[in-house]
């Protein structure tokens, strides 16, 4: 039940990275820094939904893990975008609250994890 909420939090993330890359590509011609983002940003859910289909506990963690690394990255690039403009100061906060709640779902779902393959 938790993973598919994740799963579709990750999911609406990367429609919104999407638009948001789309957009600032347009409009602001910027492109090396929303590529980087788009492919952090969509990652995320394509590793979540790979590790439903693991084969075993330690492949489930490498891609939760995958994924939170993502979720990692796709935060240096939303930062740069807004530090140099591209990006405004509403948006950030909105995108990366998001990021955030994704994160904490990661890091718990691996933790809960890890924490019941140890007992």
């Amino acid at each position: 039940m938790a993973e598919s909420i994740m799963l579709d939090k990750a999911k609406d993330f990367a429609v919104e990275i999407i638009n948001v890359c789309k957009t600032i590509k347009e409009t602001k011609r910027e492109s090396v820094l929303t590529n980087q983002l788009m492919r952090s940003g969509t990652s995320i859910g394509a590793n979540i939904h790979e590790s439903k289909y693991a084969h075993g506990t330690a492949d489930f963690i490498a891609k939760m893990q995958i994924a939170l690394k993502e979720c990692y990255e796709s935060e240096y690039w939303l930062e740069l975008l807004n530090r140099t403009g591209y990006l405004s100061d509403e948006q950030y906060k909105i995108i990366l609250n998001e990021c955030g709640q994704i994160r904490r779902m990661l890091i718990s779902s691996i933790n809960t994890v890890k924490n019941k393959k140890d007992n």
